[in-house]
């Protein structure tokens, strides 16, 4: 499994290393994305969504965590 996390990034987007990671990871991996950023969540959730891969969120405090695996 490939964990993403983005907490505490500042600078850009937190989108940019769960999307890298995204397109580089093999078909069949595994990835877990955390993040603090409620609007990048979001996002990440619509075009997961969107491309028809399913997800799993968790919640804890205000920390979340997608994971997926890559179709």
């Amino acid at each position: 499994m490939i964990t993403v996390d983005t907490r505490g990034l500042t600078l850009y987007s937190p989108l940019i290393p769960a999307i890298t990671a995204l397109c580089n990871a093999p078909k069949g991996e595994k990835l877990e994305i955390i993040m603090e950023n409620l609007e990048a969540f979001q996002d990440l959730k619509e075009y997961l969504s969107e491309q028809g891969i399913g997800f799993r969120e968790i919640y804890d405090g205000e920390e979340m965590t997608l994971q997926f695996t890559i179709l």
